[in-house]
């Protein structure tokens, strides 16, 4: 042979515990670089650090009359989306680019597909078609580039469908954290001090490394809003094991396992109902919380008040609907089995503040149907129907009223994508926005034909009407008119929106277990989860979301698990083996 290669055999890393000791191997070179601004060290497999502190936690803990220390772990989890990772790339009749691919986030998609084969933005499309599921799991761009690379430089179609197996071992994970937060209270259960260290194993690489962290305190921190001394360290390290990313509430659902765990601690100790605590201690409409202003997802935070809270409402439902008084804490027992109740409660976000944007245009057909196009991405959400109803609703009409084409980066707007809790509030504020401008252009033309002021006129069920008399022109009408009899012209518009703050949802969730005492098993008898949405623009969706949420939660908790051999093997990378919840497993 003409070429030999002479391999050092290296020693792997899957302890994320000790990726920064001095003795582990080190996973990425010294060329290594993150293009962000975040603390960063590959000599230490430190893929990022985020560290934010205010009051003086010496003095909060010398004050405590109470202590404790927590240490949980957290493990990987997939998606599991019935449909699996895909994409598909041809070149079309003008010679571009064309990318089909189940993604979250189109725009994104299309963006880093150019810049990684420096080809210029404008010779390529991606479409994202009706696709089974995303939660987080297609919000990184891993397999377009690849379709990408062969069809460019072959000029031939190309396709990526991943496997399961693939999909558990080389597709984006749950990060598997390990959590431990110290706790100093008063004796009648006021925290005076919350230290919360989070260790993320971010896999081999590190691409969700920094904002998955930084949410492990920003979205948890600020329910307690009332704690004067506070500190957060986040660290996410490199190893040998699959990668983590996006995932349904990311980071947030780590860090609250442990810090829902501690205040339950502190409350059984002070003798009050955990209840009672969250009713006192959690944040309320009108207040605010430091972390609010030191702390964002991967950046500075943005300071915001709450301007709305049901969390209190969520905690009196959903005890009554448990059972709460007849049960904690009463010690109950059928033979081997005792029973448990439990609360815990959380808030999260809607979008990212200043940073996400969403937008939409739309035009008027002449049976006085409309175009709606919205760079929104609908992966099973129902992000289409909702954009629909927005409409809807300022135009006065059906939303059946509506053809609507989403994530098309060719012809529909810009839109970040569907993550972070924020497409009802970001892209539904900017349909909102564009149905107001159509409504004031079918206002004008309508005024027109009735010969009437503008500011007399009225719009229900798809007719401009003079609020005193029965004259009324009908949305047909309008659009004829404007199109082919006088002033000619379309009626149609176009609105972005971003937001400067993230109001967060709230929510208490309830379980009762029986706990068998010789085996260790638990088994979920009831849950109840009560939920602040805000106004839940469609009801049935919205509580599909939240009895989604329920399964999956629970099948985390209780069962799904990523089991490695010694060589970090994914053994159970099916769902043979790898158990999630299905109907016949649900408590009532």
């Amino acid at each position: 042979s003409k070429i030999e290669v002479e391999y050092e055999i290296l020693g792997p890393l899957f302890d994320p515990e000790r990726a920064m000791d001095d003795d582990a191997p080190k996973l990425h070179g010294e060329d290594a670089y993150t293009p962000i601004p975040v603390e960063y060290d590959a000599s230490r497999n430190l893929a990022a650090k985020v560290e934010m502190s205010f009051g003086d936690l010496d003095k909060g803990f010398a004050e405590s009359d109470l202590k404790f220390d927590l240490t949980v772990r957290t493990p990987y989890a997939s998606h599991c989306a019935i449909e699996p990772h895909g994409a598909f790339a041809a070149i079309d009749e003008h010679g571009r680019m064309v990318i089909y691919t189940a993604t979250q986030v189109p725009f994104h998609a299309r963006r880093i597909v150019a810049r990684t084969l420096s080809i210029p933005i404008r010779d390529i499309r991606v479409v994202k078609p009706r696709i089974g599921g995303g939660f987080g799991g297609k919000q990184e761009v891993f397999l377009e580039q690849l379709v990408g690379l062969v069809t460019w430089r072959t000029k031939r179609p190309s396709k990526i469908i991943l496997s399961r197996e693939e999909v558990f071992a080389n597709a984006r994970t749950r990060h598997p954290m390990r959590t431990r937060i110290q706790v100093g209270a008063k004796s009648d259960g006021e925290i005076t001090t919350i230290d919360l260290d989070c260790l993320m194993n971010t896999g081999a690489y590190g691409s969700h490394a920094l904002t998955v962290l930084s949410n492990a305190g920003a979205k948890v921190l600020p329910l307690l809003n009332k704690v004067k001394n506070m500190h957060f360290l986040g660290q996410s390290v490199y190893t040998n094991l699959p990668v983590g990313g996006a995932y349904r509430g990311y980071g947030a659902t780590q860090s609250y396992f442990a810090y829902n765990q501690a205040i339950d601690m502190v409350a059984r100790a002070a003798n009050i109902d955990v209840l009672d605590f969250f009713k006192k201690w959690a944040i309320k409409s009108g207040e605010t919380s430091d972390v609010f202003r030191v702390l964002g997802e991967g950046k500075e935070g943005v300071a915001q008040i709450i301007r709305s809270c049901g969390l209190e409402e969520c905690i009196d439902k959903g005890a009554e609907a448990i059972g709460w008084k007849e049960k904690r804490g009463k010690q109950l027992r059928d033979g081997d089995r005792v029973k448990g109740i439990g609360v815990a409660c959380s808030m999260q976000g809607s979008g990212i503040p200043k940073i996400d944007m969403g937008a939409a245009s739309m035009k008027m057909n002449e049976d006085g149907s409309f175009n709606l196009y919205i760079g929104a991405t609908d992966i099973g959400t129902g992000s289409d129907t909702i954009m629909a109803q927005i409409a809807g609703e300022v135009l006065g009409i059906p939303p059946e009223k509506f053809i609507v084409l989403s994530s098309d980066t060719d012809l529909t707007p810009f839109d970040v994508g569907a993550y972070a809790s924020s497409t009802t509030y970001i892209s539904g504020e900017a349909v909102r926005k564009c149905a107001v401008e159509i409504a004031k252009q079918i206002k004008a033309v309508g005024a027109e034909i009735l010969d009437i002021p503008i500011q007399e006129t009225e719009i229900e069920n798809g007719r401009v009407f003079f609020a005193r008399t029965d004259k009324a022109v009908t949305y047909e009408e309008i659009c004829y008119y404007a199109m082919y009899s006088h002033n000619q012209h379309q009626i149609a518009a176009n609105a972005s929106h971003f937001a400067n703050e993230s109001p967060p949802p709230f929510i208490a969730q309830f379980a009762e277990v029986d706990v068998d005492i010789k085996t260790g098993r638990i088994y979920p008898i009831k849950f109840v989860s009560a939920v602040d949405c805000g106004q839940p623009l469609n009801p049935r969706l919205a509580e599909g979301q939240v009895e989604g949420a329920v399964v999956n939660g629970l099948a985390y908790a209780l069962w799904e698990e990523y089991i490695f051999s010694s060589k970090g093997k994914m053994m159970n990378p099916r769902f043979w083996d790898y158990k999630i919840y299905n109907t016949l497993d649900l408590p009532e």
